[in-house]
């Protein structure tokens, strides 16, 4: 037997591991055609295959739901490595404020899409007032203008 063949499930995990998507398949394969044919219980076999039978299924066969399972991969989570960051004292208040604050504001791509939107616009507003504070000189080019404060003015007489 090659090494591909043993390190692929076999039938019957597979099976397991999709115990839920089989019950609701053959939940609709009941309840569908007997619909199409014009049976009269084919409501009652929609309702119980997917209130009783699909839930029985997946609680026996302990199917966990991806989205909510935790991190079984030994990764820390962003918030958690931050906390420990501070903690060890890594990072200072200010900066584990900020952070913290990023990654509240980035939970879902939606967030994460609009924070980096401002953050952009922040960052271009700020170098556009940066641009307007500074004089340029009179012949038109942009070469920066230093200027003296009115004190530090040599006298002319």
């Amino acid at each position: 037997m090659s090494s591909a063949a043993r390190s692929s499930p076999s039938v019957i995990d597979r099976a397991k591991q999709n115990a839920s998507g089989i019950a609701a398949l053959l939940v609709t394969g009941t309840w569908l055609p007997a619909l199409m044919l014009g049976y009269d219980w084919w409501l009652a076999a929609l309702l119980f295959g997917y209130i009783v039978v699909v839930p029985i299924t997946a609680i026996l066969f302990e199917e966990e739901n991806p989205v909510l399972a935790e991190n079984d991969d030994g990764r820390e989570d962003a918030l958690d490595a931050v906390r420990s960051r501070y903690a060890a004292g890594e990072i200072g208040y200010e900066e584990f404020e900020a952070k913290l604050e990023d990654l509240l504001e980035t939970e879902t791509m939606a967030d994460t899409a609009d924070h980096v939107a401002r953050r952009r616009a922040a960052a271009e507003d700020a170098d556009s007032m940066v641009a307007d504070d500074e004089p340029t000189v009179a012949d038109g080019s942009d070469a920066p203008v230093l200027e003296a404060d009115e004190d530090e003015r040599p006298e002319t007489r």
